[in-house]
Protein backbone atom coordinates (compact mmCIF):
# COMPACT_ATOMS: atom_id res chain seq x y z
CA UNK A 1 0.00 0.00 0.00
CA UNK A 2 1.35 3.42 -0.96
CA UNK A 3 1.90 5.69 2.04
CA UNK A 4 -0.20 8.83 2.16
CA UNK A 5 1.58 12.17 1.95
CA UNK A 6 0.73 14.26 5.03
CA UNK A 7 -0.60 17.78 4.55
CA UNK A 8 0.76 20.57 6.75
CA UNK A 9 -1.17 23.85 6.73
CA UNK A 10 0.52 27.08 7.77
CA UNK A 11 -1.36 30.13 9.08
CA UNK A 12 0.40 33.35 9.88
CA UNK A 13 1.96 36.57 8.80
CA UNK A 14 0.63 40.08 8.63
CA UNK A 15 -0.92 42.15 5.86
CA UNK A 16 2.57 43.40 5.06
CA UNK A 17 4.17 41.27 2.35
CA UNK A 18 7.52 39.87 3.42
CA UNK A 19 6.93 40.38 7.14
CA UNK A 20 9.15 38.48 9.56
CA UNK A 21 6.26 36.23 10.57
CA UNK A 22 5.41 35.39 6.96
CA UNK A 23 9.03 34.59 6.12
CA UNK A 24 9.32 32.47 9.25
CA UNK A 25 6.20 30.55 8.26
CA UNK A 26 7.64 30.01 4.77
CA UNK A 27 10.80 28.65 6.40
CA UNK A 28 8.74 26.21 8.45
CA UNK A 29 6.72 24.96 5.49
CA UNK A 30 9.89 24.58 3.43
CA UNK A 31 11.18 22.25 6.13
CA UNK A 32 7.90 20.31 6.03
CA UNK A 33 8.26 19.82 2.28
CA UNK A 34 11.83 18.60 2.74
CA UNK A 35 10.43 15.99 5.13
CA UNK A 36 8.04 14.72 2.46
CA UNK A 37 4.86 16.67 3.22
CA UNK A 38 2.49 18.65 1.06
CA UNK A 39 1.91 22.18 2.33
CA UNK A 40 -0.57 25.04 2.05
CA UNK A 41 0.01 28.54 3.37
CA UNK A 42 -2.55 31.12 4.46
CA UNK A 43 -0.91 34.46 5.04
CA UNK A 44 -1.38 38.12 4.27
CA UNK A 45 -4.38 38.71 2.02
CA UNK A 46 -5.43 35.06 2.32
CA UNK A 47 -6.31 35.58 5.99
CA UNK A 48 -7.69 39.09 5.61
CA UNK A 49 -11.13 37.66 6.26
CA UNK A 50 -14.41 39.29 7.35
CA UNK A 51 -14.90 39.24 11.13
CA UNK A 52 -16.10 35.76 12.05
CA UNK A 53 -19.83 35.67 12.77
CA UNK A 54 -21.15 32.27 13.91
CA UNK A 55 -24.70 33.32 12.99
CA UNK A 56 -23.72 34.00 9.37
CA UNK A 57 -23.19 30.79 7.39
CA UNK A 58 -22.05 32.58 4.24
CA UNK A 59 -18.32 32.25 3.62
CA UNK A 60 -16.03 34.12 1.28
CA UNK A 61 -13.93 31.99 -1.10
CA UNK A 62 -10.87 32.76 1.04
CA UNK A 63 -12.59 31.64 4.25
CA UNK A 64 -13.90 28.47 2.60
CA UNK A 65 -10.42 27.63 1.29
CA UNK A 66 -8.95 28.01 4.78
CA UNK A 67 -11.60 25.83 6.41
CA UNK A 68 -11.29 23.10 3.78
CA UNK A 69 -7.51 23.05 4.04
CA UNK A 70 -7.69 22.67 7.81
CA UNK A 71 -10.30 19.95 7.44
CA UNK A 72 -7.80 17.91 5.40
CA UNK A 73 -4.71 18.90 7.37
CA UNK A 74 -2.59 16.34 9.19
CA UNK A 75 -0.70 19.08 11.03
CA UNK A 76 -0.72 22.84 11.43
CA UNK A 77 1.90 25.54 11.95
CA UNK A 78 0.78 28.83 13.48
CA UNK A 79 3.04 31.85 13.23
CA UNK A 80 1.76 35.03 14.82
CA UNK A 81 3.32 38.42 15.40
CA UNK A 82 3.07 39.60 18.98
CA UNK A 83 0.78 42.63 19.06
CA UNK A 84 0.46 44.43 22.40
CA UNK A 85 1.35 41.32 24.30
CA UNK A 86 -0.88 38.85 22.49
CA UNK A 87 -1.80 37.19 19.18
CA UNK A 88 -2.73 39.52 16.32
CA UNK A 89 -6.40 40.10 15.55
CA UNK A 90 -5.79 38.90 12.00
CA UNK A 91 -4.59 35.48 13.20
CA UNK A 92 -7.23 35.16 15.93
CA UNK A 93 -10.02 35.91 13.47
CA UNK A 94 -8.69 33.28 11.06
CA UNK A 95 -8.60 30.72 13.87
CA UNK A 96 -12.18 31.55 14.81
CA UNK A 97 -13.29 30.11 11.46
CA UNK A 98 -12.25 26.68 12.76
CA UNK A 99 -15.66 26.75 14.46
CA UNK A 100 -16.91 25.52 11.06
CA UNK A 101 -15.21 22.18 11.86
CA UNK A 102 -17.29 21.74 15.01
CA UNK A 103 -19.46 18.99 13.52
CA UNK A 104 -16.64 17.07 11.81
CA UNK A 105 -15.61 13.57 12.88
CA UNK A 106 -12.28 15.17 13.76
CA UNK A 107 -13.82 18.03 15.71
CA UNK A 108 -11.96 21.31 15.30
CA UNK A 109 -8.25 20.29 15.10
CA UNK A 110 -8.56 16.96 16.91
CA UNK A 111 -5.85 14.36 16.25
CA UNK A 112 -3.46 16.99 14.90
CA UNK A 113 -0.27 18.50 16.24
CA UNK A 114 0.15 22.27 16.02
CA UNK A 115 3.51 23.97 15.94
CA UNK A 116 3.58 27.46 17.41
CA UNK A 117 5.91 30.26 16.34
CA UNK A 118 5.85 33.80 17.69
CA UNK A 119 7.61 36.78 16.14
CA UNK A 120 7.88 39.92 18.26
CA UNK A 121 10.06 42.95 18.95
CA UNK A 122 10.24 42.25 22.68
CA UNK A 123 10.68 39.31 25.03
CA UNK A 124 7.55 40.12 27.02
CA UNK A 125 5.31 39.90 23.95
CA UNK A 126 6.94 36.62 22.95
CA UNK A 127 6.05 34.83 26.18
CA UNK A 128 2.50 36.10 26.57
CA UNK A 129 1.65 35.50 22.90
CA UNK A 130 3.09 31.99 23.07
CA UNK A 131 0.96 31.19 26.13
CA UNK A 132 -2.14 32.57 24.42
CA UNK A 133 -1.62 30.42 21.33
CA UNK A 134 -1.08 27.31 23.46
CA UNK A 135 -4.39 27.99 25.18
CA UNK A 136 -6.15 28.44 21.84
CA UNK A 137 -4.67 25.21 20.48
CA UNK A 138 -5.82 23.30 23.58
CA UNK A 139 -9.32 24.76 23.15
CA UNK A 140 -9.32 23.50 19.56
CA UNK A 141 -8.59 19.97 20.89
CA UNK A 142 -5.19 19.76 19.23
CA UNK A 143 -1.73 19.03 20.63
CA UNK A 144 0.70 21.94 20.73
CA UNK A 145 4.18 20.60 20.07
CA UNK A 146 6.50 20.32 23.08
CA UNK A 147 8.87 22.84 21.50
CA UNK A 148 7.76 26.26 20.24
CA UNK A 149 9.87 28.84 18.44
CA UNK A 150 10.20 32.53 19.24
CA UNK A 151 11.76 34.99 16.83
CA UNK A 152 13.12 38.42 17.73
CA UNK A 153 12.10 40.58 14.78
CA UNK A 154 14.43 43.37 15.92
CA UNK A 155 17.41 41.08 15.27
CA UNK A 156 16.59 41.05 11.52
CA UNK A 157 16.85 37.26 11.08
CA UNK A 158 16.07 37.42 7.34
CA UNK A 159 18.00 38.97 4.48
CA UNK A 160 16.30 41.17 1.89
CA UNK A 161 15.72 38.16 -0.37
CA UNK A 162 13.95 36.24 2.43
CA UNK A 163 16.90 33.98 3.29
CA UNK A 164 17.21 33.17 6.98
CA UNK A 165 20.56 34.46 8.26
CA UNK A 166 20.08 33.40 11.87
CA UNK A 167 21.23 29.90 12.78
CA UNK A 168 19.27 30.08 16.03
CA UNK A 169 16.01 30.97 14.28
CA UNK A 170 16.53 28.35 11.60
CA UNK A 171 17.20 25.60 14.13
CA UNK A 172 14.27 26.48 16.39
CA UNK A 173 11.80 26.76 13.51
CA UNK A 174 12.98 23.48 12.01
CA UNK A 175 12.67 21.71 15.36
CA UNK A 176 9.12 22.97 15.81
CA UNK A 177 8.20 21.89 12.29
CA UNK A 178 9.87 18.50 12.66
CA UNK A 179 7.73 17.73 15.69
CA UNK A 180 4.56 18.57 13.74
CA UNK A 181 5.62 16.45 10.78
CA UNK A 182 6.73 13.48 12.86
CA UNK A 183 3.39 13.43 14.65
CA UNK A 184 1.52 13.73 11.35
CA UNK A 185 3.52 10.87 9.86
CA UNK A 186 2.78 8.66 12.85
CA UNK A 187 -0.93 9.43 12.63
CA UNK A 188 -0.92 8.73 8.89
CA UNK A 189 0.80 5.38 9.51
CA UNK A 190 -1.74 4.45 12.20
CA UNK A 191 -4.65 5.38 9.94
CA UNK A 192 -3.13 3.47 7.04
CA UNK A 193 -2.56 0.39 9.21
CA UNK A 194 -6.14 0.52 10.46
CA UNK A 195 -7.42 0.75 6.89
CA UNK A 196 -5.24 -2.18 5.81
CA UNK A 197 -6.53 -4.33 8.68
CA UNK A 198 -10.11 -3.40 7.84
CA UNK A 199 -9.57 -4.28 4.19
CA UNK A 200 -7.88 -7.57 5.16
CA UNK A 201 -10.90 -8.53 7.24
CA UNK A 202 -13.16 -8.11 4.22
CA UNK A 203 -13.41 -11.01 1.75
CA UNK A 204 -11.90 -10.47 -1.67
CA UNK A 205 -13.96 -10.55 -4.86
CA UNK A 206 -12.68 -14.06 -5.62
CA UNK A 207 -13.64 -15.27 -2.14
CA UNK A 208 -17.11 -13.78 -2.52
CA UNK A 209 -17.53 -15.51 -5.89
CA UNK A 210 -16.53 -18.86 -4.39
CA UNK A 211 -18.99 -18.39 -1.55
CA UNK A 212 -21.78 -17.47 -3.92
CA UNK A 213 -21.04 -20.54 -6.07
CA UNK A 214 -21.04 -22.80 -3.01
CA UNK A 215 -24.34 -21.34 -1.83
CA UNK A 216 -25.85 -21.90 -5.28
CA UNK A 217 -24.84 -25.58 -5.23
CA UNK A 218 -26.27 -25.95 -1.72
CA UNK A 219 -29.58 -24.41 -2.76
CA UNK A 220 -29.79 -26.77 -5.78
CA UNK A 221 -29.18 -29.81 -3.58
CA UNK A 222 -31.78 -28.62 -1.10
CA UNK A 223 -34.25 -28.13 -3.92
Amino acid sequence: MTSRQPLIVGIGGTLREGSTSERTLQLALGQARQMGCATQIFSGARINLPPFDPADRQRTPEASALVEALRKADGVVLCSPGYHGTVSGLIKNALDYIEDLRGDVRTYLSERAVGIIVCADGVQAMGSTLNTLRSVVHALRAWPTPFAAVVNSNAKPFAADGTCVSTEVEQSVKLTTAQVVEFAQMRAAVDQDATAKKDASQPSTAELSERMAAMEVTFRLMG
